[in-house]
C-alpha cells in the first residue's frame, strides 16, 4: 500500500507524523511546518484516512508494517516517528517491531494498553446518523452531528472529513471498515523485547489515555520513556496548546531535553 503523504521539507533528519483516528495530516499542518525548520517532514495520511487507500484489514501490525513500507519506498532508512492516538499506537507498534528504524519517539496522549470503555461508540453513531442524501451544506451536517456530538472542535475535526462530489457529499474516509475495527483499535500494542531508544509520551491533564496506573506498561515497552504532562489540555493536547507542544517535542527531537 502506498500511503498519501506531504513531504514540507527535504533538510534535517526524517520525521515521520502519524494522525489519530478519523483525522488526516491536514491536522498537523502547523505543526508540520513548524518542525520542518529542522527536520525532513513528512506527514501520512493512514489506511482508510485522507487520501490514502482503503482496504479491508486495520490493525496495528498491519499498520505500522505499512509505515516501514513507507519508508522502504522513500529510501528512509531510520526516522523520528512522531504520533498522536491511534497514530501513537500505530508508531509505537513500528518501534517494538523494527527498532533498528526508529530514530527518537514521540506518542502523544495514548498509552500501549487496551482501552475498555468505547468513547468513540457516540462519534460513530453520529457520522452513521448524518443523512448524506439529504445534506447540502458541512452547516447542515455539523447540526445533525451535534445530536450525538457536543464539542463544536470536534465536530469540525469529524466534518474535515465530508468532502462534496458531483453528486453531493461523501466521506472520504473508510467509515465502516474503521467504525468495525474499532475493537482493534482500542487494543495494546505488543512487542517481546521492548523499545530501548529514546521515547518522550506526552499527555494533557485532562486527559484520561494516560493515566499514573499505565505508566509500568508504559515503562515496561519502553524502559527509556520520559513523561511529561501538558497543563490545561486533554486528548487533542497540540490543538489545544500548540506552542507548548511545539515546544516541548521540538526540544526532545532536537536532543535539548
Amino acid at each position: 500500500m502506498e500511503l498519501n503523504y506531504k513531504q514540507y521539507s527535504s533538510d534535517g533528519a526524517p520525521l515521520l507524523i502519524l494522525h489519530g483516528m478519523l483525522g488526516n495530516f491536514n491536522n498537523w499542518s502547523w505543526h508540520s511546518r513548524r518542525l520542518a525548520e529542522h527536520f525532513a517532514v513528512y506527514a501520512l495520511d493512514m489506511r482508510n484516512h485522507g487520501a490514502s487507500p482503503h482496504a479491508p484489514q486495520m490493525d496495528y501490525p498491519t499498520m505500522a508494517q505499512d509505515v516501514m513500507a513507507f519508508m522502504d519506498q522513500h529510501g528512509i532508512d531510520k526516522a523520528h516517528i512522531l504520533g498522536h492516538s491511534m497514530g501513537g499506537k500505530i508508531a509505537m507498534q513500528l518501534a517494538l517491531n523494527a527498532p533498528q528504524r526508529v530514530l527518537r519517539l514521540v506518542v502523544a496522549d495514548v498509552a500501549p494498553v487496551e482501552y475498555q470503555k468505547g468513547e468513540h461508540d457516540d462519534i460513530f453513531s453520529g457520522l452513521d446518523a448524518i443523512d448524506l442524501a439529504s445534506v447540502q451544506s458541512r452547516t447542515e451536517a455539523d447540526k445533525q452531528l451535534a445530536e450525538w456530538v457536543d464539542d463544536e472542535i470536534v465536530r469540525q475535526f469529524l466534518l474535515s472529513n465530508l468532502v462534496r462530489e458531483d453528486d453531493g457529499f461523501a466521506w472520504r474516509i473508510n467509515l465502516p471498515v474503521i467504525r468495525d475495527s474499532y475493537p482493534l483499535l482500542r487494543a495494546a500494542v505488543s512487542g517481546e523485547a521492548g523499545y530501548h531508544g529514546e521515547v518522550l509520551f506526552v499527555r494533557g491533564d485532562r486527559s484520561d489515555y494516560v493515566l499514573p496506573e499505565y505508566e509500568a506498561a508504559i515503562t515496561t515497552l519502553f524502559p527509556q520513556a520520559v513523561i511529561e504532562t501538558i497543563a490545561s489540555a486533554g486528548h487533542w493536547l497540540h490543538a489545544e496548546k500548540p506552542e507548548t507542544f511545539q515546544r516541548i517535542v521540538g526540544g526532545f527531537l532536537r536532543g535539548e531535553a
